[in-house]
């Protein structure tokens, strides 16, 4: 699939360097994460795929997200990738990354 994303989520994609996202960027398992996520993303010929990759957690969001869609960045931290879904699930747009989800009020 194509994917989409910020120029900070690029940078950070690519470099591992980001201003925005600097907890994921300084954390080796949350950013190990992140590159798995979006490599699983790339190379998913549709979402249906997404849902098959365990790891991932995908899950469409409910309620003020409705219209999102988010998988775990890693097993031990609450962080998620939320992104929106274009064009019949073939191209994904990253919208943020959120620590927030599931009511954790860190």
């Amino acid at each position: 699939m194509k994917v989409l994303m910020t120029q900070e989520l690029y940078s950070l994609y690519t470099e591992g360097k980001s201003r925005e996202y600097k907890e994921v960027a300084m954390n080796k398992e949350l950013y190990s994460g992140f590159v798995r996520a979006v490599r699983s993303m790339e190379s998913a010929e549709n979402v249906a795929a997404l849902k098959q990759l365990s790891y991932l957690h995908y899950e469409r969001l409910k309620y003020q997200l409705n219209d999102m869609s988010s998988v775990r960045l890693s097993n031990r931290f609450v962080h998620r990738l939320i992104f929106r879904e274009m064009e019949d699930g073939i191209q994904i747009d990253l919208i943020e990354i959120d620590n927030t989800h599931y009511g954790n009020k860190k």
